[in-house]
């Protein structure tokens, strides 16, 4: 099944659009947490336990877990688990990478064979090329950022650029262009 129609489904099943984002700081942690070297993934694992009925998505972000020592294992361990426990809701990995082919490859690589995510978020300022590695793998979802939600994301999301498709904003230019020309298998 691929992403887009497990997450149809999990719309419908749970009648939810819940995504529910998993970004562990382990400073903001339950003292119940404190000094456990396994707290990243306990933390979260409860989240996903507490949520899971009334989620369409999970979305760990991956610097939380890149940042601490054993955390990608952490990451590795929570992604076994929804899918151990919860295997209809998909697991969109929040990287938002953007980068050359060539390393835009193995990011596809680690988000999709070693993390065995479902999706991903990519950033496809860098063009086309740059998502190519993730849209090579048509069962899997690429989610890609238009408009962010910082406030500076608006300093060049939101210049007005001429475009073959006329003039628009640049976050503009770029959903139509993922939506109309590069979603050819209908994963993004």
């Amino acid at each position: 099944m691929t992403f887009i129609e497990q997450l149809r489904n999990r719309w419908q099943s749970a009648d939810s659009l819940l995504c529910v984002g998993l970004d562990p700081d382990p400073a903001k942690f339950p003292d119940a947490f404190v000094d456990d070297e396994d707290a990243l993934f306990l933390f979260c694992r409860d989240i996903v336990d507490a949520t899971a009925e009334y989620a369409c998505a999970f979305k760990p972000q991956i610097a939380y877990f890149a940042a601490h020592n054993g955390g990608e294992a952490a990451l590795q361990r929570l992604i076994a688990h929804i899918d151990g426990t919860c295997p209809d809701i998909p697991v969109i990995l929040d990287a938002k990478r953007g980068d050359i082919g060539s390393t835009a490859e193995q990011y596809a690589i680690e988000a999709f064979e070693r993390f065995k995510a479902d999706a991903i978020t990519v950033n496809p300022y860098m063009g086309r090329d740059s998502v190519d590695p993730y849209l090579a793998y048509p069962d899997k979802g690429v989610i890609l950022l238009c408009r962010t939600s910082n406030p500076g994301g608006s300093d060049l999301q939101f210049l007005e650029v001429d475009t073959p498709r006329g003039r628009m904003k640049l976050f503009e230019y770029v959903a139509r262009t993922v939506a109309e020309d590069w979603n050819a298998s209908g994963n993004c």
